[in-house]
């Protein structure tokens, strides 16, 4: 089985060209003003009309509000909503209401953080295990941490699942060797400063999960 890639926080037409070069199976857009890498509606659907229907769009978002998810919806520019920080009625509601294929994230740290990803069987499609961030920190994610893989030894995971958390070139073959991650999710381990993408980085990370 191929492994599949995410590579996320795209903000221009050359690096989201670079990732649909080197065959990344999602490629994920960030509407969080608070992050380097957010975008607004009218730049995300401009990067959104270049990427083939094969390939899948991801929206990600923060404990949003309804307004922001059905303007993400109406602008047509995400095939799936990725959720931070949001719990599992809140997940249900918004894949409800959506109609969107929705991923919850989960932040790990301890072997008990994984307990959580438990709660969001039957309220969402996918769980996104995610390096737990501290807790004065202004993003959830993309800050280049990562957890113990090992905590995922002999988990049974409740719903199809994705591995984030400080991947990058150098680690991702190790990661997925280890874990068994059928899909990886990068954002600033493919980044040259906070919210500008690498096109070789991009390049290298998609070439080490092929490898």
């Amino acid at each position: 089985m191929p492994v599949h890639t995410k590579i996320c926080g795209l903000s221009t037409p050359e690096t989201l060209d670079a990732a649909l070069r080197h065959g990344a199976s999602h490629v994920g857009f960030v509407f969080f003003p608070p992050s380097p890498r957010h975008l607004d509606f009218a730049r995300a659907a401009q990067l959104a009309a270049r990427v083939p229907s094969h390939v899948r769009r991801v929206g990600v978002f923060v404990d949003p509000d309804d307004a922001l998810v059905e303007e993400a919806v109406a602008s047509g520019t995400i095939d799936a909503v990725q959720l931070h920080k949001t719990a599992a009625p809140r997940v249900a509601a918004i894949r409800a209401r959506s109609g969107l294929e929705s991923w919850a994230a989960v932040a790990v740290k301890t072997r008990a953080d994984l307990d959580a990803a438990r709660v969001y069987a039957g309220a969402a499609d996918r769980i996104l295990y995610d390096a737990k961030t501290p807790d004065d920190a202004k993003l959830p994610g993309g800050m280049g941490l990562r957890f113990d893989w090992a905590l995922l030894d002999g988990f049974r995971h409740p719903l199809p699942w994705a591995l984030s958390g400080g991947l990058d070139p150098a680690n991702v073959g190790e990661a997925i060797a280890r874990t068994g991650a059928k899909l990886v999710d990068v954002s600033s381990g493919v980044e040259s400063a906070p919210g500008v993408k690498d096109m070789d980085k991009i390049g290298a990370f998609l070439k080490a999960t092929q490898s």
